[in-house]
This record gives C-alpha cells, sequence and structure tokens, in this order.
C-alpha cells in the first residue's frame, strides 16, 4: 500500500457497509504481484526520481530520535526489529538497520521478497539481516523463541490491507512479540482519510481515519505515546502520520 493521492480511485462503500468489508486478499496480492519489484513499485510510482522516498526517511528518522528516552533498550536484550509488509526492503535498507541489532521482514508478494536479496546485500553484509516470513500480516505470528523479544514492530504503508477486526487481532499479537514492560515498541506510519474510512478497490486496502486508528490501538491494548505528521511529501498526497505506541498493561 504505497502512499495515495487525493485522485486514486477510492470510495466509501455504497451500499452502507464499512469500507473493510471490501478488502479481499487475493485481490490485493494480484495487484502488487503485477507491479514492478522496484521503489517506484512499491511506492506506487512515487519512486526514486520524486521526493518521497528521502522524505519519509528523514521524516522516520526524526521521529524515532525524538523517541530515544522512550526506547531504551535494557541488558540481555538485542535490538530485534521485525519490518512489516516490507515490500523489497526499503525501508530496513535505508534506514531500520542503522537503528536495530537485527531485522526481520514480512512480505507476501513474492517478488518483492525475490528482491530482498540484492537491495539487502549491505544489510546482510553487516550482519543484521534476520528472518524474512514469506506470508501475509494475517498469518503472522511471533516465532515461540522470539516472542516477547522484540525490541520494534514497524508497519508502514501496509495495515491498510486488513478488515479492522483481523488488524485488530494482527496488532494484538504484535503486542505479544514486544519486551515487555513497556519496553517493546510499535510504529505505525500510514496515509489519513480526511472523513471516513475510504476503499481503494486499486488495491484492495482502505485508507483510515486518525480517529479509526486511535481506536484500533486502543481495542488492540496499546496506549499512545506519541504522534506526527510527516513533513515534506507532495501536497497531492493524503497526509501520512507516525504513532508511537506502547502495551497499555
Amino acid at each position: 500500500m504505497p502512499a495515495k493521492t487525493f485522485s486514486d480511485e477510492m470510495e466509501i462503500s455504497g451500499d452502507g457497509s464499512p469500507a473493510d468489508s471490501q478488502i479481499n486478499y487475493n485481490d490485493a496480492i494480484d495487484y502488487w504481484t503485477s507491479v514492478p519489484a522496484s521503489v517506484n513499485g512499491v511506492l506506487g510510482g512515487f519512486g526514486e526520481q520524486t521526493s518521497v522516498p528521502k522524505a519519509d526517511i528523514v521524516g522516520s528518522s526524526t521521529f524515532c530520535r525524538k523517541l530515544q528516552a522512550r526506547m531504551v533498550c535494557p541488558e540481555g536484550y538485542k535490538k530485534l526489529t521485525i519490518d512489516m509488509g516490507a515490500g523489497i526492503g526499503r525501508i530496513t535498507r535505508d534506514f531500520l538497520w542503522k537503528i536495530s541489532d537485527t531485522c526481520d521482514l514480512l512480505e507476501p508478494v513474492k517478488p518483492f521478497v525475490a528482491q530482498m536479496g540484492p537491495e539487502l546485500q549491505q544489510v546482510a553484509a553487516k550482519g543484521k539481516l534476520g528472518d524474512i516470513y514469506d506470508i501475509g500480516m494475517q498469518e503472522w505470528a511471533p516465532a515461540p523463541e522470539k516472542a516477547g523479544h522484540y525490541w520494534l514492530v514497524w508497519c508502514q504503508w501496509c495495515v491498510g490491507q486488513l478488515p479492522d477486526e483481523e488488524l485488530v487481532q494482527f496488532w494484538i499479537r504484535c503486542r505479544e512479540a514486544l519486551i515487555g514492560n513497556g519496553i517493546g515498541t510499535m510504529i505505525v506510519k500510514e496515509n489519513i482519510a480526511p472523513g471516513e474510512d475510504i476503499f481503494d478497490e486499486t488495491d484492495s486496502s482502505v485508507t483510515r481515519t486518525d480517529a479509526k486508528f486511535r481506536q484500533l490501538f486502543q481495542q488492540a491494548g496499546f496506549k499512545l505515546i506519541a504522534s506526527d505528521v510527516q513533513k515534506g511529501l507532495p501536497k497531492e498526497l493524503y497526509p501520512v502520520r507516525m504513532y508511537c505506541l506502547k502495551a497499555a498493561n
């Protein structure tokens, strides 16, 4: 799910049903399999010929730098991170490996997974490439040996592929994967709908409102620590907001 533009073919369900009820996993996989396994492909045409990839990484880095005091890793734990809906591994390649000891990635689109090899050569060479899970978020649960050991779960431009109920269950599993006692962190970075949740038939995804995100975070047992809007993106894109979350209990 790339950065979304106001011109995308997006609509609120005409029959009064929730926008997320129209999500179809097979349609989404078919669409993403059809696009190039490149930065331009995964970002919906906003590739390295635009300002979007660089601005995105700068925004994420700045956000996390502000949160350093809340993202301390205790002795006896590694900074184990998982990049959800990772595409070709762009965010891990350009940012996450720099703040982590090990980076796992999850991505169900086979051509994207195949492209991770060349994209993540530097990460692998530095000994920071972990496991790659070629499954959907709805199928993922932390491996027993990693449950309670993730320092950071990163969800960016991907959770619109899950219906609300399935997303809450996914985030519950993410919460259980994090280091306990409020140490582990989940970052969610997504486009924000201006009024109501909007279904995009192109990639069978939903763009949610800020209010909906906050509601679902609470249902999944998270508390919101900080939030900020991504700066430096083209005006034709929907706003992108970053959320820092910790387990509520």
